[in-house]
């Protein structure tokens, strides 16, 4: 990998280049060169192959990407050539439909844990996952070796929720409440914002 930071737009492109060389060994096949990706992606081509040569020289002239080394090379490069442990906080509605999303995951990455401020929400099972209280954190992320926290609560708790993944040991927090949590500088933080989302779609209408 050479030696410059790579951009976060660099790094979230990876996930959908592997999504679609997924489906293609799906479908038995064996090489794609970039031009086919930036055409069923709607990506420049050579956008494509520069992203991947900040990682190494993946493709042959003439030739293209062997789709199934290159599947591997990009699972290494996101860390997915791991288990990666994931816990997550809140479950309403969208919490549970994230715990049920499970099933559809790989083994690499998967919710192993969930938990819930509210009472009258813990012991309850969602997805073979049973819901537990917020003091018991800690103890269950240390031992399970979670990294990756999700945060599915009202707005109102989710930095209170931040600070308890923090203070957990969490690396990495996808933030699903609308609101910007602050964390130290080495901790990174993703939002997923459905209203910020959706408002942003709402410009670009006639």
């Amino acid at each position: 990998m050479k030696s410059q930071k790579i951009s976060e737009a660099v790094v979230r492109r990876l996930p959908i280049y592997l999504r679609f060389l997924n489906e293609l060994a799906m479908k038995n096949i064996m090489t794609v060169s970039s031009q086919d990706l930036g055409h069923k992606l709607d990506l420049n081509p050579a956008q494509i192959r520069k992203d991947l040569a900040y990682f190494g020289e993946f493709g042959k002239k003439g030739i293209g990407y062997d789709v199934a080394y290159l599947i591997e090379k990009i699972r290494q490069i996101l860390k997915l050539d791991r288990q990666l442990q994931v816990a997550l906080v809140g479950a309403g509605n969208l919490g549970r439909a994230l715990c049920n999303y499970n099933t559809y995951l790989r083994n690499d990455m998967k919710i192993v844990a969930v938990f819930d401020a509210m009472p009258q929400k813990t012991g309850e099972t969602i997805n073979n996952l049973t819901v537990q209280p917020m003091s018991e954190m800690k103890e269950t992320l240390a031992r399970l070796g979670v990294r990756i926290g999700i945060i599915t609560v009202p707005a109102a708790e989710a930095q209170n929720v931040a600070n308890q993944f923090v203070e957990a040991g969490i690396e990495a927090i996808l933030n699903f409440a609308p609101v910007i949590i602050k964390v130290p500088g080495e901790v990174r933080v993703h939002h997923a914002d459905f209203t910020t989302e959706l408002q942003s779609l709402a410009y670009y209408l006639d």
